[in-house]
């Protein structure tokens, strides 16, 4: 298997890490063993992230070393001592996921250093759905954090994040899978309301429970012994009105 130290010095990438050890400083920087068939080469400019006056207040022969590719050439491996960032200006897109850690909390929002030249910002807006205060309600410093590229602008040195947006892809997803099934709900009561039409086309004609037509059957029933008492009571007072005639008649007196 090939590992960094052994690999062939076309292969390997920037920033790559590799141990080496001295083999001799100049003015100008340090040549290096690092275990490859060109020799490595640290400018002073690459011995510290401070500036350097003589490389022999950094590095000494014989010296152990732990360095970064920076490019290869034909005759040579450029390297540095200094940790090189993990994600250049022109490598930040966005869209792109990172993964950093919180270094200062403010009022308005997070920085969180991912490697890059500067931390970046997750504005208050962006740490959730929801409300928010500040920024403390959601995180604390050293928190490990995953977040999206919202921005970058390479002139301000201004790098924008969002939390938010990782939830978004979550809730989207949801949101998508209900829509589906309220669609199907949808299309079933369509096709019930549908079939009611038509099985409604079919017969216009009321149809009665068990209730209402026993309900009818008494109520015609009852309308027809109204009838009847009607007729009983005028049949009575006809026979009254001829009793009382033919009395009075045998009363008064008749002319003779």
């Amino acid at each position: 298997m090939t590992t960094p130290d052994s690999a062939p010095a076309v292969a390997l990438e920037p920033k790559t890490k590799l141990s080496g050890k001295i083999l001799k400083t100049t003015l100008a920087g340090a040549l290096v063993d690092i275990g490859q068939n060109l020799p490595g080469v640290i400018h002073i400019s690459q011995l510290s992230d401070k500036p350097v006056n003589k490389v022999e207040d950094v590095v000494q022969e014989g010296q152990a070393v732990e360095v970064w590719v920076k490019r290869v050439r034909k005759d040579r491996v450029e390297l540095t001592m200094v940790e090189p960032l993990a994600y250049e200006w022109k490598e930040l897109k966005p869209d792109m996921v990172v993964k950093g850690k919180v270094v200062r909390l403010e009022t308005y929002g997070a920085f969180v250093d991912f490697g890059a030249e500067r931390p970046g910002l997750i504005h208050v807006s962006e740490l959730t759905h929801g409300y928010v205060k500040t920024a403390g309600e959601v995180l604390k410093e050293g928190e490990e954090v995953e977040a999206k590229v919202l921005d970058v602008d390479r002139r301000k040195r201004q790098i924008r994040l969002s939390v938010k947006a990782m939830q978004a892809e979550a809730i989207e997803e949801v949101r998508h899978e209900r829509e589906e099934h309220k669609g199907k709900g949808r299309r079933k009561g369509k096709k019930e309301e549908e079939t009611y039409e038509m099985e409604s086309d079919v017969s216009r004609e009321p149809e009665y429970t068990a209730m209402q037509i026993a309900w009818q059957q008494a109520l015609e029933k009852a309308q027809g012994r109204n009838k009847i008492r009607r007729k009983s009571i005028k049949s009575n007072s006809d026979e009254h009105e001829e009793l009382l005639s033919g009395t009075l008649q045998k009363r008064l007196p008749t002319g003779g």
